[in-house]
């Protein structure tokens, strides 16, 4: 996967950018994983002992921001953060078509697709888990929108099924009726606030402006 795109580190946290068609963790089939690029930069820089453990994961096609744990004593108090939606994750997201009506709530709930394994999908009020995501568009050109997104809640493939559930699925994302990509599926975790383990420092991790997704850096988002 190349050399490992480190975005913060410390004695107890390591951040780092996800590229495309690379897993988080092991999945039996023996193929690399960014807990792997994580270990073997530890021990490129003496740190041989350490075990990272990702606190959160991102799909394969999916970029972006990662944190490791790199200190059992104090993975509890992150575990607790992600359990409370505290750290405050912002995406990126490419959609084809005008995104109308600026910033909206979507709140269905999403459970398994009982057609497709690999599928989850938007459900009626009462089934399913509750979800909830913030969505803003913030940029639009050449038939596509580029959009801002906030996860609430954290289920599997929430931005993907919440936007494919309002008839804008992402660019790249065939799962969920998107237009092939020869970019992959144009998603991207872009930011991320977590409170430091051992300082209570909030920490405000980004990744460099993913340019597959979008050229520039919208004047939107240049001062947020």
């Amino acid at each position: 996967m190349g050399e490992l795109a480190v975005i913060y580190e410390d004695e107890v946290l390591l951040a780092c950018d996800k590229p495309a068609g690379v897993i988080v963790h092991a999945d039996g089939t023996g193929a690399p994983t960014l807990t792997d690029a994580v270990a073997a930069h530890l021990a490129a820089t003496g740190r041989a002992g350490v075990r990272p453990q990702a606190v959160q994961r991102l799909d394969r096609e999916t970029t972006g921001l990662v944190i490791f744990s790199l200190d059992r004593a104090t993975q509890p108090a992150l575990d607790a953060q992600v359990a409370g939606h505290a750290m405050g994750k912002t995406y990126l997201a490419v959609v084809r078509g005008r995104f109308l009506g600026g910033e909206r709530v979507i709140a269905a709930p999403i459970g398994r697709d009982r057609h497709d394994a690999r599928r989850m999908r938007a459900c009626r009020p009462g089934q399913g888990k509750p979800a909830r995501t913030l969505v803003r568009p913030v940029a639009e050109e050449g038939g596509r929108t580029l959009l801002l997104v906030q996860l609430v809640t954290g289920r599997r493939h929430q931005i993907r099924v919440h936007l494919a559930s309002l008839g804008f699925p992402l660019v790249g994302d065939e799962l969920y009726g998107g237009a092939r990509s020869a970019a992959g599926l144009l998603l991207h975790a872009w930011r991320e606030g977590v409170d430091h383990p051992v300082t209570g420092e909030r920490l405000r991790l980004e990744t460099a402006w993913p340019t597959r997704l979008w050229p520039t850096c919208p004047p939107a988002l240049l001062d947020r």
